[in-house]
């Protein structure tokens, strides 16, 4: 009886078109981020930062920038995970070379250097796409991968081959390093998220997200009228780009704060943000958070269930999660391809009619 539109008058268009425009969707979401502000960091602890929440935060990043490639403008990539790697190298050298800057100007950077890394990876889209465009970024991600970790230079001659988080702070707090607090590692991952969420949100209702569609949907057609795919293809590979080496960054800095190439960013990586964006819904916002919400919660389900109550193997819940994942994304192609955004659309507009026949 709560979720309706009576009484809740427009009177400009730009109240009209905005983001959430009925009032109980505006007091949900206003909602969610003061408890994720306010109420979240003064009960976080080990456990649930470092298995649920960071994880989360970052791969909802990393899955924002796809969709926005896949997505909106219907370029497959396969190369998720190399610039994750991008992102986490160039944020390395950044941190080792300028130790007096800040750690969150590192992020951003590295975010831009992964955005020209990925546009540049992105010309092969300007001839070719579908499946040779998902094996050109297929190697795009070995060739990555194959470079971290031959080329000396970008793990600073390290014997090991591994690259380690210094520590940094910020306001005096420990951000990365063995003395970071949970609080602290939820907190900047949940800044950069927001910020991540609410300028891809913008975009994509804007004149650039329009022409990523119209090429999404027929690219012929949307050059006939006026949309100029060199510009709406690279941009869409530098946007995206860029979110995942943000993500990249966090994911080596912030979460783990020593990765090694071939384990932290191998193809797995690509696969599972790419499975994100499946399950949660191609071209929405809300797609990627419920996407990277549900794989990052999953694992975690099946050992609390499978291993401390039933007392499975650990191998069998390992194979178990598997086998869900690729029923779940085989039933979401031929049932519902827009995912688990779609269900939450189907379930408000039920909602609104309520107690109503749909």
């Amino acid at each position: 009886m709560f979720y309706r539109e009576a009484g809740d008058f427009k009177t400009s268009y730009k109240a009209d078109n905005q983001t959430f425009p009925i009032a109980f969707d505006r007091y949900r979401y206003w909602a969610i981020l003061a408890f994720a502000y306010l109420v979240i960091p003064f009960l976080i602890n080990d456990y649930w930062a470092n298995a649920i929440l960071v994880p989360f935060l970052i791969y909802a990043i990393a899955a924002i920038g796809l969709n926005i490639l896949t997505g909106y403008c219907g370029q497959v990539s396969l190369g998720t995970g190399g610039f994750m790697a991008v992102g986490a190298y160039s944020c390395y050298k950044l941190m080792t070379s300028f130790p007096d800057v800040s750690i969150l100007i590192h992020v951003i950077l590295a975010g831009g250097i992964t955005a020209i890394v990925g546009a540049a990876f992105g010309l092969p889209s300007l001839r070719i796409k579908g499946f040779y465009l998902a094996v050109a970024t297929l190697a795009a991600q070995f060739f990555l991968v194959w470079l971290f970790n031959k080329v000396s230079w970008f793990y600073n001659y390290s014997a090991s081959g591994q690259i380690s988080a210094p520590e940094r702070l910020v306001f005096g707090a420990a951000v990365t390093g063995p003395n970071t607090e949970p609080w602290v590692q939820y907190m900047v991952c949940l800044v950069f998220v927001t910020i991540c969420a609410i300028i891809a949100r913008n975009l994509t209702r804007g004149t650039l997200g329009r022409s990523w569609m119209a090429i999404r949907d027929m690219d012929i057609a949307a050059e006939i009228i006026g949309v100029n795919p060199l510009k709406a293809k690279l941009t869409a590979f530098a946007v995206s780009s860029f979110f995942i080496g943000i993500s990249g960054a966090l994911f080596f800095s912030v979460y783990l704060g020593a990765v090694e190439v071939g384990d932290a960013f191998g193809i797995q990586k690509s696969f599972l943000v790419l499975f994100m964006i499946i399950l949660g819904g191609l071209g929405s916002i809300f797609g990627s958070f419920a996407g990277a919400a549900f794989l990052v919660l999953l694992p975690v389900l099946l050992k609390v269930v499978g291993v401390d109550l039933l007392g499975w193997p650990t191998d069998l819940v390992s194979h178990l999660r598997l086998v869900i994942i690729g029923a779940l994304i085989m039933f979401f192609l031929i049932k519902e391809p827009h995912g688990l955004a779609q269900l939450w659309r189907l379930a408000k507009e039920k909602l609104r009619l309520w107690p109503f026949p749909y």
